[in-house]
């Protein structure tokens, strides 16, 4: 009967903890956010005059939203979602893999990654929830763009944190 009321009275303190102590909360960025992002990005190579290819993709690099505006060379498909991908994967921007090879870290070339500017990772609460990847006028409008368009969904959850 001890050792009964003993594993009773284990199994008690161990359920007592908090459960939020044993749980991960994974923020992620949906298709409303993607969305918005593809929004923004947009809107900014309509303002600039810079017909763009853009990709929104998750943490992992996968998918979720493109676009290719009318006048953008069919190449930049790809390098939008590839700068995406890669921005997301190594949760930083894709200017800074490109930095590093200027500078003599030429490792990344061989790699398999996009080292050209205009991925930037899409940041909630310090994590990587997502990328978006720009490509059309050239490298600083690309980045330019990006930049802007991931800022939309980092600013957003920042106001609407509790």
């Amino acid at each position: 009967m001890i050792k009964f009321a003993r594993n009773i009275a284990l199994l008690a303190a161990v359920f007592s903890f908090s459960a939020s102590a044993q749980t991960v909360q994974v923020r992620t960025l949906d298709q409303a956010g993607a969305e918005s992002v593809l929004q923004a990005a947009k809107e900014n190579a309509r303002k600039r005059n810079a017909p763009s290819a853009i990709a929104v993709v998750d943490f992992a690099g996968d998918l979720l939203a493109f676009e290719r505006m009318d006048g953008v060379r069919s190449a930049s498909a790809e390098l939008a979602i590839e700068k995406g991908r890669t921005a997301a994967r190594l949760q930083r921007p894709t200017q800074e893999v490109e930095d590093s090879i200027n500078h003599g870290r030429t490792a990344f070339v061989t790699a398999g990654i996009m080292s050209l500017r205009g991925g930037v990772p899409i940041f909630v609460n310090g994590k990587v929830v997502g990328a978006v990847g720009v490509a059309g006028r050239n490298k600083e409008t690309d980045a330019g763009i990006a930049k802007e368009a991931a800022d939309v969904v980092s600013s957003a959850a920042v106001a609407n944190e509790p």
